[in-house]
């Protein structure tokens, strides 16, 4: 009887996960494969010519000085998580005191993150626009004769695509930040003040480390999904001005859909991979020290 139980609770269990991990194999285990063995082939789209290169792709990769280039601008666009973070739990703690409008605020704060990316880059390039942009009006009226070019530069292009990511994934950030907040024990922020604790050691000492399981999770998923995303760059830059601004998903984007090189792009998309892969257990090797369970 138990055994049948067993087998049927089993069963449903799979009736459960099925169409899940049906959808996993469908497009993602197989799409790997298959970009796994279009490593090693010169695979252009709609080019029936199929060769097998052997090492060639990654040979090509390692002597390629855009993909360095692209490299380094992922890296630039990574900094942008670790300062939206620390905004993101200024804005929490800030909201989760008692403030008019509080919740009118957090709409506020989250809604960028629910908007549209294309509506995103819209109203980013009219604000960052050197010319007639808002900002550089306000920058010129305190005072600052020569403004940044922002996205219309090579040297600042990649810092104001940063401004905007951060902007992004503040909403997101804060919303989370708020929900740990809550489980923060009013008790014990009580007896620290009773112990003569600063407002800003008690947030420094107390309220920092109780967090940090949540700075950990928005950290892991802030680089992935960063390191990932290319979306609003192709939007507002396509990758320029210069290629300063391409990074490795939107090279690998660039590769597949706009060179047809299929064949690269897989190269190159693997290449990513490993990118995640080591940040990843980086942070994993790392969180012992700082993270507080």
């Amino acid at each position: 009887m138990n055994n049948n139980w067993m087998r049927r609770q089993q069963l449903l269990g799979y009736i459960f996960i099925g169409p899940s991990m049906l959808g996993v194999l469908l497009f993602f285990l197989i799409p790997a494969v298959y970009s796994f063995g279009l490593m090693f082939t010169n695979y252009k789209f709609m080019n029936p010519n199929v060769e097998f290169v052997g090492l060639d792709n990654i040979v090509r990769l390692l002597h390629d000085p855009m993909f360095y280039l692209s490299l380094k601008n992922t890296v630039l666009f990574l900094l942008a998580v670790p300062f939206s973070i620390g905004l993101g739990f200024v804005v929490a703690v800030v909201l989760n005191q008692r403030i008019y409008l509080k919740k009118l605020l957090r709409g506020l704060y989250f809604m960028p993150y629910i908007t549209s990316g294309v509506a995103v880059a819209f109203v980013w390039m009219l604000l960052f626009h050197p010319k007639q942009g808002p900002i550089n009006g306000l920058l010129r009226s305190i005072g600052f004769d020569n403004p940044p070019g922002w996205l219309s530069t090579t040297t600042s292009s990649m810092f104001a695509i940063d401004i905007i990511w951060i902007w992004f994934l503040l909403g997101y950030n804060m919303i989370i930040y708020m929900a740990a907040l809550q489980e923060v024990s009013p008790e014990l922020l009580e007896a620290a003040k009773m112990d003569g604790a600063k407002r800003g050691q008690i947030l420094r000492r107390i309220i920092w480390p109780l967090v940090s399981p949540t700075t950990f999770l928005l950290l892991i998923t802030g680089l992935i999904m960063t390191i990932k995303t290319f979306g609003i760059i192709q939007a507002i830059t396509q990758g320029g001005p210069g290629n300063s601004t391409t990074i490795l998903s939107l090279y690998v984007y660039q590769n597949a859909f706009r060179y047809y090189d299929m064949g690269y792009a897989s190269t190159i998309s693997w290449a990513l991979f490993i990118v995640i892969l080591l940040i990843t257990l980086v942070q994993w090797i790392g969180q012992k020290r700082w993270v507080h369970y």
